[in-house]
């Protein structure tokens, strides 16, 4: 398959709205795990979400996608959707959060691995050379800003997120080419919302119980990492390919220290720079290809002697 796919202006701010959204995800989960069950936060999250995309879809007059896609479409969202949310909220309330970022870093190598099984997906060594520096860069921020680091067995739910968010992000790609995007996101969101819904029986009760503090995180979760944040992952996720695009979730951590110095002043030490800096270099180096060598044409003798 061939991969020679560019990331233009707009396919990066689509992933920098993404980022931005998403980096404020985890502290809004923990914050509303005080009044909600893992399983109560992943229903609300998805439900919001899925409001907003058939309202979207209402005013878009976007049809759902073909129906022989309903079944893939399906798996897709019970696990990228469900079985992801219901494995990092619990996840969360074990492991530390600088345990989970590293484990969550590795979404973009799993990503690259799934697209060249599935899809077809050819890997440059320079694709490989750049995720692996990245990686490199993200353990030193997460290290290097004080976060505590701890494996224990509850850090494995974390590893299936990964593994089941590499499999949404490729299988999604190939039916962009013949549903609309918006149309496959939103499909997705309606399967994973259902599959939530045996874990979050209760949310209505809790709904009347919560400080309105948790319920407007559930909001914030619903509606910015959730709507926005898939909505413009997805929309790059169409223009360029899996392995390139989930690289930049390689920016996530050192996202979230750059917004805790300029909101709560905590202020990065140099190994932090340098971990951020090696990060930037190794998403850079995997998303740049070698320049083609210039085709120089030569005359033939015949041509020379006419």
């Amino acid at each position: 398959m061939d991969t020679a796919q560019r990331l233009d202006g707009r396919a990066l701010s689509y992933i920098a709205i993404a980022l931005l959204t998403w980096s404020s995800a985890y502290a809004a989960i923990a914050y509303a795990l005080a009044s909600f069950t893992p399983g109560e936060v992943a229903l609300a999250r998805l439900a919001i979400g899925s409001l907003c995309f058939a309202a979207l879809m209402v005013v878009k007059r976007i049809p759902l996608p073909a129906r022989r896609d309903w079944p893939q479409l399906v798996l897709l969202g019970l696990t990228g959707l469900t079985v992801y949310h219901l494995c990092l909220n619990y996840a969360e309330t074990r492991i530390a959060s600088g345990t989970a970022s590293i484990l969550i870093s590795l979404i973009p190598a799993a990503t690259a691995a799934v697209s060249a099984v599935w899809v077809g997906e050819r890997l440059s060594p320079r694709m490989l050379a750049g995720l692996g520096v990245a990686l490199l860069g993200v353990v030193l921020v997460v290290l290097a800003s004080g976060k505590q680091v701890r494996f224990e067995p509850m850090a494995a739910l974390v590893l299936v997120s990964v593994i089941v968010s590499a499999f949404y992000w490729v299988g999604q790609k190939p039916l962009f080419e013949r549903n609309s995007m918006l149309g496959v996101t939103a499909f997705t969101f309606f399967a994973g919302t259902l599959g939530a819904l045996p874990f979050g029986l209760h949310l209505p009760q809790a709904l009347t119980t919560a400080p309105w503090t948790h319920i407007a995180a559930l909001l914030w979760l619903g509606i910015a990492p959730t709507f926005v944040g898939y909505l413009a992952w997805n929309a790059a996720l169409r223009q360029a390919s899996a392995s390139q695009v989930s690289s930049f979730i390689y920016f996530s951590p050192p996202i979230a220290v750059l917004i805790g110095w300029l909101w709560l002043g905590e202020q990065p030490g140099a190994l932090t720079l340098v971990g951020g800096v090696i990060t930037v270099g190794g998403v850079v180096l995997a998303n740049t290809r070698r320049r083609a060598a210039p085709v120089v044409l030569v005359a033939s003798d015949t041509c020379e002697q006419s």
